[in-house]
C-alpha cells in the first residue's frame, strides 16, 4: 500500500477568528475543523476579545490589536511582535496562511518568505468596495495598490468566484490564482424547514408575502436599498412584510425606518434555517460580497433571491433562471424585480426551486478537500 502524506502544520493569520461571527469566521473555522479531522496541525494566530463568542477549532494565540476606526466591533492586529514570532517559529509550520491583509497579515507573509515557507492567502474581504460605505472614494486606487503588494507576494492566492478573480487581474495583481468557493449543508438549509406556525408566531398572516434580509446589520451590505424598497412597496399597497436576521450597528437605524418589520437579532441553527425557509423573497442588495454566504443558503432554502449584479452573487446566481440580479444601488431595479416577484408567484417558485437545485454543486467536504490538496501542491511546486 502507498504511504499515507505527512501530516501538515498550517500557521493560519486571519484578522477575524472568534471574536465576530461572520462570513469569514465562519469559514476559516470550517477548515481548521476539516484540517484537524484529517490529522493535519494548524495554529490560529489572530485578534481576539476577553471571552470570545465563539468556539473554534485549532490552536489560537492572540496578536496585540486595537479596535477598528468606527467599527469597534471589529479588532485590527497591530503587528508581529517578538514573542508571537518565537511562538510561530516553536510550531515549526510548512505553510503559512494569510487571510487577511491588515498590518499582521503583511508581516506574516515577509516573515514566511525570510523563512522559505510557501505563503498562500485566501480572499475574504473585498476592501475596495467598502469604501464607498467607509471612507472617501479617492482611496480606492490606494486600497488597489495595498492589495497589488500583498497578494503579489504570496505564492498562490485563492478566491470564491471566477467573476472576482477577473477582477482581481483587471487591477493588476500578478500571482498564481486558484477557484475555492465556499460550501452549503443543503440537510440544514431546506424547503423542509418552512413553517407556518414560526410565521403566524411572528405575526405574519398568511397573505403576507415575507421578504427576508439575512446579514450582519452593516450599511456596506446594502441595507438603505432594502429599506427603500420595502418602503416603497409597503406604500402601494403591495402585502409585503420584512423579515430582518441578524444584529450589528444599525439595527437601531433600521428599527426606526422599518416600524413593522420583524426583527429576529442573531439566528442559528434550525431557527436560522427556518427563518429562510419560511420567507417568500430574499432581497440581498450588498455589493461588497466576495462570494456570498448568505445567497447560498437562501438559494438551498428555496428562495426566490434578489441580488445585486456584483462580484459575489453573479457567479452565484444566473439572472432570470435561479434569482434576479440588479446593478448594485439602484433601487427603482431592485424595486421593479422583487414587484415582479409579487406579481408572478409561479415565477417565484420556478426560481426557487431551480435556486435549490444550483445550491447542491457547493459541497463542503469537496470545497474543504479542495484546499488540502492546493496546501499540497504549492509545497510540492515550491519544494522543487
Amino acid at each position: 500500500m502507498p504511504t499515507p502524506p505527512d501530516p501538515l502544520r498550517v500557521a493560519l493569520f486571519t484578522g477575524n477568528y472568534n471574536h465576530i461571527e461572520d462570513g469569514v469566521s465562519r469559514t476559516l473555522g470550517r477548515l481548521v475543523g476539516y484540517l484537524e479531522e484529517q490529522g493535519h496541525s494548524v495554529l490560529v494566530v489572530g485578534p481576539t476579545v476577553p471571552d470570545p463568542p465563539l468556539t473554534q477549532p485549532g490552536e489560537f494565540v492572540e496578536a496585540p490589536s486595537v479596535p477598528f476606526f468606527n467599527r469597534a466591533e471589529y479588532r485590527l492586529a497591530t503587528g508581529f511582535p517578538r514573542s508571537l514570532r518565537a511562538r510561530v517559529e516553536a510550531f515549526r509550520p510548512d505553510l503559512v496562511h494569510v487571510a487577511s491583509p491588515d498590518v499582521l497579515g503583511h508581516r506574516a507573509v515577509t516573515w514566511g518568505r525570510k523563512h522559505g515557507l510557501p505563503v498562500v492567502s485566501t480572499y475574504h474581504t473585498h476592501f475596495p468596495a467598502y469604501l464607498g460605505y467607509w471612507g472617501p472614494t479617492w482611496l480606492e486606487p490606494v486600497s488597489w495598490a495595498v492589495a497589488r503588494g500583498f497578494y503579489g507576494r504570496c505564492n498562490e492566492v485563492y478566491v470564491p468566484t471566477p467573476t472576482l478573480l477577473e477582477e482581481l487581474r483587471s487591477h493588476g495583481i500578478q500571482t498564481t490564482f486558484r477557484l475555492w468557493p465556499r460550501g452549503i449543508e443543503l440537510d440544514r438549509f431546506s424547503p423542509a424547514y418552512r413553517s407556518d406556525a414560526w410565521r403566524a408566531g411572528r405575526g405574519f398572516e398568511p397573505s403576507d408575502v415575507v421578504v427576508s434580509f439575512v446579514s450582519r446589520l452593516v450599511k456596506e451590505k446594502g441595507i438603505d436599498v432594502y429599506v427603500e424598497v420595502v418602503r416603497r412597496l409597503q406604500a402601494s399597497g403591495a402585502p409585503v412584510r420584512a423579515l430582518v436576521v441578524g444584529d450589528g450597528p444599525e439595527r437601531a437605524s433600521l428599527e426606526a425606518r422599518l416600524p413593522g418589520a420583524v426583527f429576529t437579532g442573531h439566528l442559528g441553527g434550525v431557527e436560522l434555517a427556518t427563518a429562510y425557509a419560511s420567507s417568500d423573497v430574499f432581497l440581498f442588495p450588498s455589493e461588497t460580497e466576495t462570494f456570498g454566504n448568505v445567497t447560498l443558503e437562501a438559494m438551498a432554502s428555496g428562495l426566490a433571491v434578489v441580488c445585486a449584479d456584483a462580484a459575489g452573487s453573479r457567479s452565484l446566481v444566473t439572472d432570470g433562471v435561479t434569482g434576479l440580479l440588479c446593478p448594485p444601488r439602484n433601487a427603482d431595479a431592485f424595486e421593479a424585480a422583487v414587484r415582479r416577484l409579487l406579481d408572478r408567484p409561479a415565477l417565484r417558485a420556478d426560481l426557487g426551486g431551480a435556486a435549490r437545485d444550483a445550491a447542491g454543486d457547493y459541497s463542503w467536504p469537496t470545497v474543504l478537500a479542495t484546499m488540502e490538496d492546493y496546501y499540497r501542491g504549492v509545497l510540492a511546486s515550491t519544494s522543487r
